[in-house]
């Protein structure tokens, strides 16, 4: 292939992303309404889900909201049935959230048909092509954490 050919090629995938991200997106807004939280939650109930129990801060950090914003994140997530506040074993003084497993049992109930249809989409490609797209996949989640530091360092002026 090509310098031409491979540019093009890399244009197609990239211009095509946007309109998977928007897709995801807005069906991760639909489910957040239809558990009575938001989607920046459902980013907490991955963070936890992910990383295991974390304190506020911890989750402020990942999920990238202000102390205050979590603060009300936790109490709507909470309200939800979707986690828990625990006592960490290590330090009394500190609490933990961790998600409950009926949270996490009716958000995966949600995604089964996206999962299904995944799986499914996943079949047309060999090992070799997996292994290639999970490189992509992986690469891209790291350079848009990248770009997502260098953006909140810079201020309004930057």
């Amino acid at each position: 292939m090509g310098n031409a050919s491979r540019r093009a090629a890399e244009d197609r995938v990239l211009a095509a992303l946007p309109s998977w991200v928007n897709a995801i997106s807005q069906l991760n807004r639909l489910i957040a309404e239809r558990m009575g939280v938001t989607a920046s939650d459902l980013d907490c109930l991955h963070v936890l889900n992910q990383r295991g129990p974390a304190t506020a801060a911890e989750l402020a950090r990942h999920v990238g909201l202000t102390p205050g914003a979590v603060s009300r994140m936790i109490d709507r997530l909470d309200a939800a049935g979707c986690i828990k506040r625990t006592n960490d074993p290590q330090d009394r003084r500190r609490v933990l959230i961790e998600p409950t497993g009926d949270g996490l049992a009716r958000i995966a109930a949600y995604y089964t048909g996206l999962t299904a249809r995944a799986h499914e989409d996943l079949e047309v490609f060999g090992p070799d092509e997996l292994e290639a797209l999970l490189r992509f996949i992986e690469r891209s989640q790291r350079s848009a954490a990248d770009e997502l530091a260098r953006l909140r360092g810079k201020t309004d002026a930057g």
